[in-house]
């Protein structure tokens, strides 16, 4: 039997090089998509894979005894992670072939609109400003373009990794990713209950006021207000329309500046990131946002497309939030556990997120007039609810989509997407349409069973923003809110489990309070 600590210092030092070289490969294949940045990306994972498939390691490290408690928790880690690839080596790379074949599709598939490829930012704007009802169905079913195309290959995948999960004992994929992530399915479904409960009255009364808003927007009764007739091709956040439309305050504004000084208020600079990073829109460029920590040594990156606007303005907040939470994880942590858990960092990408809804931000870093912001108070604030309510909705829509998903890949998921969308979104399908429109999401395919750690994210933000306002008064241009987040939240990494580190950081175990709380403050 081994002790444990020689042990992970062997696994770690296989890991390292090779989740290095698997994450700079992802990054290339996105920025650039090409046969060879696909192939590069696909060797790069199967090595990687193929390690923490060592079944042999595996067993040695579930059976290690001895180590402090600091090598335990990595070895937790580690188990989880090396897991679900526990698996025929066929299969495992059948899976990484399948991935990487579909990541470059996706990053490579632009629609087309009136005979002309487009991108999913121009779709976005007639969305966001058309009163064309022609115009508008046009360009919303031309961002499902995607789904016929990559449909078949999506089901295939969601196969073999059931395939995959079974093989592990785990009763299908979906129970599996929960597993290994640190969340128990029940609590997870208690917790979208208790958000279902939260928001189905107030969002149901919302929309009910914003559809007869949009029936004379649009000249036409509520009853036939359809998908396209809302400013987001999955309804997942409202802009254009809204009682406050801040497309005028958003029109000219520089991004990577307003993002700069925003994390420089606390005490962050971002600058080294910035430089690392690509933020402008280009062809055969992933059309999506994220951030990457490449080496857990300081190497992070965000991808964005910017355009002018409220939306890129949102999700470069939001982004570079998950880039100071890379970068501020203590760097002395043991590797395994230099990194975090997707729901705490998808918590403090949410709170930064929200700032382009916060008067002060618009004031002091946007530079809105203190007079107009002020005017807009209340408007501001009912857009931070409706924020809340209509994204809250529609992760139930991919969440409960997902389990079902995986409890039967053969199902209609055609019928299964459009029932939900109704059930949790009360948007009315279109007219005889049956058509994949669930595979236009890229995170069906490419990020399996993550969207909860959104859900369970606003959660962690709104317990956060209750500390930060009761011990700072706010966010913005405070450094002692860098400074809290930097020693409290960022440092700690995955050196304790998420649940363990919201309730240290805020004082108590996450729960749906303060979420309902800010719903009813902004009512």
């Amino acid at each position: 039997m081994d002790h444990l600590a020689p042990l992970l210092a062997e696994l770690t030092d296989q890991l390292v090089s090779l989740d290095d070289a698997a994450n700079a490969a992802w990054w290339r294949a996105s920025i650039e998509v090409s046969a060879e940045h696909e192939a590069q990306r696909t060797e790069a994972d199967i090595a990687i894979r193929t390690v923490l498939g060592d079944r042999d390691l595996f067993a040695r490290l579930q059976a290690s005894e001895g180590g402090s408690d600091s090598e335990r928790r990595q070895r937790d880690v580690l188990i989880d992670r090396m897991r679900p690839h526990q698996i025929a080596p066929e299969l495992r790379d059948d899976l990484a072939r399948f991935e990487a074949r579909l990541d470059g599709t996706y990053n490579a598939f632009r629609p087309t609109l009136d005979g002309v490829q487009v991108d999913d930012n121009h779709l976005a704007d007639i969305l966001r400003q058309s009163v064309s009802g022609t115009e508008r169905r046009a360009a919303w079913e031309a961002t499902k373009q995607v789904g016929p195309v990559v449909a078949a290959e999506v089901i295939e995948l969601a196969r073999l990794r059931n395939e995959a999960a079974r093989a592990l004992g785990s009763r299908d994929y979906f129970a599996l990713a929960l597993e290994t992530a640190e969340l128990d399915e029940a609590d997870l479904l208690a917790t979208l209950d208790a958000v279902d409960a939260a928001t189905r009255a107030p969002f149901a009364r919302w929309k009910e006021r914003t559809d007869a808003e949009r029936a004379q927007r649009f000249g036409c009764r509520p009853a036939d207000l359809r998908p396209w007739h809302y400013d987001d091709p999955f309804f997942q956040s409202v802009r254009g329309g809204d009682a406050a439309d801040l497309t005028n305050w958003f029109e000219s504004v520089d991004l990577v500046d307003v993002t700069r000084r925003t994390y420089a208020g606390i005490g962050i600079a971002i600058d080294p990131i910035l430089a690392r990073s690509d933020l402008d829109p280009r062809p055969g460029k992933s059309q999506h946002a994220f951030c990457i920590d490449i080496d857990r040594a300081g190497d992070v990156r965000v991808l964005c497309n910017n355009v002018s606007g409220e939306y890129w303005s949102e999700t470069m907040l939001h982004e570079f939030g998950h880039a100071i939470y890379d970068v501020g994880v203590n760097p002395d942590l043991p590797w395994p556990v230099r990194t975090m858990h997707p729901l705490t960092t998808e918590g403090i990408a949410m709170l930064f997120g929200r700032l382009t809804l916060d008067p002060e931000w618009l004031r002091d870093v946007l530079g809105v007039d203190a007079d107009t912001v002020a005017a807009a108070a209340r408007a501001l604030a009912d857009r931070r609810r409706t924020a809340l309510l209509v994204f809250a909705r529609w992760v139930l829509v991919m969440t409960n989509f997902e389990r079902r998903f995986y409890a039967d890949p053969d199902a209609d998921h055609n019928q299964t997407w459009w029932d939900l969308v109704d059930e949790f979104q009360l948007v009315t399908r279109p007219d005889g349409r049956d058509a994949p429109d669930w595979a236009a999401k890229l995170h069906v395919a490419l990020a399996p069973v993550y969207y909860q750690n959104y859900l369970l994210g606003e959660l962690v933000a709104s317990q956060i923003q209750a500390t930060v306002v009761e011990r700072f008064g706010g966010i913005v241009n405070r450094p002692e809110v860098g400074r809290y987040l930097q020693s409290e939240v960022f440092a700690p990494g995955w050196s304790m489990r998420w649940n363990e580190l919201v309730a240290t950081a805020t004082g108590a175990p996450l729960s749906v309070d303060a979420f309902a709380a800010e719903l009813a403050a902004t009512a």
